[in-house]
């Protein structure tokens, strides 16, 4: 595609092709732009991440087909030149249609007795691709999905469709050994479809479709939350019909305007890879020695190589890109990015239409956000197709953020989470704390009671993970959003609570109730370490006790008589409504806004000054954390009666 508006020219180019080193990428910029009226940095060229076709970069011991490279430049810088040469007079729109169900999460969270290991020969594997294909081993998805099918579509001043550019976060669905996989079977069909609806002729230039890589770092097409009975399972033609009656549904809404104009910014920036210590470079220089001039054969030389080559660059340039048309926005990473990182850009541009185009204008590898890498996984291990610097994803998320500033010449959006009917309840309520757990990222939690009591979250939480009951937290269609604990904590301190106070919260468990004594800890009070007969704990029993039922210990050891426990089992994966009682001596636990308490028990306890704080998803003495989400945590310096518990729920 090439817009111009009498001001501006824009190259916009989707390469058929896994990923695009930026070297190669400005070498194609520079040969088109001598041969058309588009500068280098008004070109955007990404690749689709199609798995089967030529390789034009090497990495994971793949080299280059040599003998692709000048064919591909050239065909590239043609695209331009014919697209440039077809300029016409056009109109354009945006739409945006739901796919969920052909998109889903394949990063999950591995459980914390089953973690893996990685090629350097450590247990760091908490959480990984496709591990949710075995419900045993796994507690829960490690991010959330981005189920928008978003459509640029341009027609010409008479209706004809001159081109549609779609964007859809699915990272491939698999497919003949050469083949540009599900992208390209689209853009055909689209191509086919729109002739057909239009009866478009030969007599003017042909309709391009194409479908570009939105965030697809950490997604797939199979929904491994779903029984196996129940996940997709569709050919590629049929998973391509589905999506087209999506695309071409959302495209029927779109008001087409002819009043717009161009602009585009891009930023090179230097990023530090990740490079091996002297025992791991030692390590790899051993193995790559023995390898002699052969390629590699396994895993643990692939990443050995790796290490070398890590170390010999220190650190790459990255290329960065916005661009508007419009009122229409697209933002790019050099990168295999997190659904998340896609999320964060969207709902935080100026531009409430915005796009997310990955592996543009580079291949530099997956970018986790930081906290997935204390999870580590594939996604994590240094290499070129994962080596970027841990803090790479925040500064890409910022940078692309300013770009979209710059073309539109007005400030990032604030993102926060609309207060539906059930928030709203809480608020009026008058807890003393509030944390609805809708941040992108840590380590603060907002407090939105107004009191300013901010909490912090420990390393071992992801985040934006979908929450409970959407539709009453929040307003309209949007998700109500929620943190998920693996091994990390949130931490508060309260000073003023001494033996009258409520706390509400929901909760999902996501760890096998057989899987370990206690399945995991939500509510703790005490200290910051040790055992204490002062500190007190709610969680969920495990293979010891109350196997999947609320329990509640006052000190620390389970082997006494101050274990308590409710009597309904509570179903893994799921959410529940929890309020915990405190008045005075007297312990009142409610599930689900029953009026009868799950668990009610005179329990004597002196809490000393130094028993402030308060941890959620895990124990003050951080044994069996929590392992599963959190949301919408309110506590109330005041006793909430049955009546105001089930109102809560009921809300």
């Amino acid at each position: 595609m090439v817009l111009d508006d009498g001001q501006e020219r824009l190259g916009i180019v989707i390469v058929d092709s896994c990923m695009l080193p930026c070297p190669f990428v400005d070498e194609v910029k520079q040969l088109a732009s001598g041969r058309t009226n588009i500068r280098p940095d008004r070109m955007l060229i990404a690749a689709t991440h199609t798995h089967t076709a030529p390789s034009v970069m090497g990495c994971l011991g793949t080299g280059v087909d040599v003998t692709y490279l000048p064919y591909l430049r050239e065909r590239i810088a043609q695209s331009l030149v014919s697209a440039e040469a077809n300029l016409e007079s056009a109109k354009v729109g945006w739409a945006v249609g739901d796919a969920a169900q052909y998109t889903a999460l394949r990063r999950w969270i591995r459980r914390p007795d089953r973690i893996g290991m990685d090629p350097f020969g450590n247990p760091t594997v908490r959480a990984n691709m496709h591990a949710g294909s075995n419900w045993d081993d796994v507690v829960g998805h490690s991010g959330p999905e981005d189920p928008d099918l978003s459509l640029i579509s341009i027609q010409a001043a008479d209706g004809r469709p001159i081109a549609v550019l779609a964007n859809f976060s699915m990272h491939y669905f698999g497919d003949a050994a050469l083949s540009a996989d599900y992208f390209g079977l689209f853009c055909e069909r689209l191509k086919t479809r729109l002739a057909e609806d239009t009866g478009a002729g030969a007599s003017h230039s042909p309709f391009v479709g194409i479908m570009s890589h939105g965030c697809s770092g950490d997604i797939w097409r199979v929904d491994y939350a779903q029984p196996p009975e129940s996940r997709l399972n569709v050919s590629i033609e049929d998973y391509v019909d589905q999506l087209l009656q999506i695309a071409l549904n959302a495209q029927a809404s779109i008001e087409y305007r002819d009043d717009v104009d161009l602009a585009m910014d891009e930023m090179r920036m230097r990023l530090n890879y990740r490079v091996p210590d002297n025992q791991r470079l030692q390590w790899a220089r051993q193995i790559v020695e023995a390898m002699g001039d052969r390629e590699p054969k396994n895993t643990t030389e692939v990443y050995a190589r790796e290490q070398i080559i890590l170390h010999e660059l220190q650190s790459t340039e990255i290329v960065v890109q916005a661009l508007r048309i419009g009122d229409i926005g697209i933002a790019t990473t050099p990168n295999e990015t997190y659904a998340l990182t896609g999320l964060k850009i969207k709902l935080q541009s100026p531009l409430e239409k915005t796009m997310v185009i990955e592996l543009a204008n580079g291949g530099d590898g997956y970018i986790p956000p930081p906290e997935q890498h204390h999870l580590g996984g594939y996604n994590t291990w240094p290499a070129r197709s994962a080596g970027l610097e841990v803090q790479a994803e925040p500064k890409i998320t910022a940078t692309a953020l300013q770009l979209l500033a710059n073309v539109v010449q007005r400030s990032q959006r604030v993102y926060r989470q609309s207060q539906g009917p059930a928030s709203s309840a809480l608020s009026r309520a008058k807890p003393i704390a509030y944390w609805r757990l809708g941040e992108f990222s840590g380590p603060t939690a907002a407090d939105h009671s107004g009191h300013q009591r901010q909490a912090w979250y420990e390393l071992g939480v992801v985040f934006f993970l979908e929450g409970p009951l959407s539709s009453q937290f929040c307003t309209g269609n949007e998700t109500n959003r929620c943190a998920h604990f693996a091994g990390g904590r949130l931490r508060a301190r309260i000073p003023e609570l001494d033996k009258q106070y409520s706390i509400s919260l929901w909760f999902w468990n996501g760890m096998p109730t057989d899987g370990r004594d206690v399945s995991g800890w939500m509510i703790s009070r005490g200290r910051d370490h040790g055992l204490s007969p002062h500190s007190e704990h709610v969680g969920i029993g495990g293979s010891a006790r109350a196997s999947g039922k609320l329990i509640f210990l006052q000190g620390g050891e389970l082997a006494t008589d101050r274990l308590l426990a409710g009597p309904t089992s509570i179903p893994r994966w799921s959410w529940n409504h929890l309020v915990l009682v405190r008045d005075h001596d007297i312990v009142r636990i409610y599930l689900n806004g029953q009026s009868t308490p799950e668990i009610e028990a005179n329990v004597s306890v002196r809490f000393p000054t130094t028993f402030d704080q308060f941890f959620f998803g895990g124990r003050s003495d951080r044994i069996a954390n929590w392992e599963g989400r959190l949301d919408e945590i309110a506590v109330f310096d005041q006793i909430l009666s049955a009546e105001e518990v089930a109102q809560l729920f009921a809300d």
